[in-house]
């Protein structure tokens, strides 16, 4: 969750582990595994998701030309996203609607990962001083620490709301997965 490093570093770090968990899903046949490791993606991803709404995106809006274009457009594939995580905590991990949803989930979201990595945290990296670059991995791993880490789609995804909802949220959704157990990997 918190690999140390400047923002892009941080987001890159995190991409990997997205794309480990699809690699899981994609090769584990255990329905409850199935579902642990779909919890943990799922976790990884809405902490990603918000902490990027939170302080990538308003940085992209600052420091890049066309900005306020490109973070509606990330803020949107968000949205697609978080429908999808919420679809998919609804469905049976042994059945065939859940294989699906996965395999949509995962083009959407390594599309994503596409687009950032070879484009914007390139532009970002030349338009951004190293500084800005290095606070912003600080405050995106402090976000992901108090981030939720359940999907809520109509929650707000740009600053002020999404900081001043986003830990409450993050609170009571940590509060459920300790009760529950979710998100411990077994």
């Amino acid at each position: 969750m918190g690999h140390g490093g400047d923002v892009v570093r941080e987001l890159t770090a995190d991409h990997d582990e997205v794309k480990d968990f699809f690699t899981r899903l994609g090769t584990e046949k255990d329905p409850d595994r199935c579902r642990e490791i779909a919890d943990q993606l799922t976790i990884e991803l809405v902490r990603h998701s918000v902490a990027e709404e939170q302080y990538l995106y308003p940085a992209v809006r600052e420091h890049l030309d066309g900005g306020d274009r490109i973070a509606d457009k990330e803020i949107a594939d968000h949205s697609r996203v978080e429908e999808m995580l919420k679809k998919l905590e609804e469905l049976d991990p042994a059945g065939a609607a859940f294989t699906g949803c996965v395999n949509e989930l995962r083009t959407e979201v390594l599309a994503h990962i596409k687009d950032e990595e070879e484009n914007l945290f390139p532009t970002l990296r030349h338009n951004c001083p190293q500084e800005a670059l290095d606070d912003l991995g600080d405050r995106i791993r402090r976000a992901k620490k108090l981030a939720p880490t359940r999907p809520h789609p109509g929650s707000p995804s740009t600053p002020p709301a999404n900081k001043i909802l986003g830990p409450g949220i993050g609170l009571v959704d940590r509060a459920r997965d300790l009760i529950s157990g979710r998100g411990k990997v077994s």
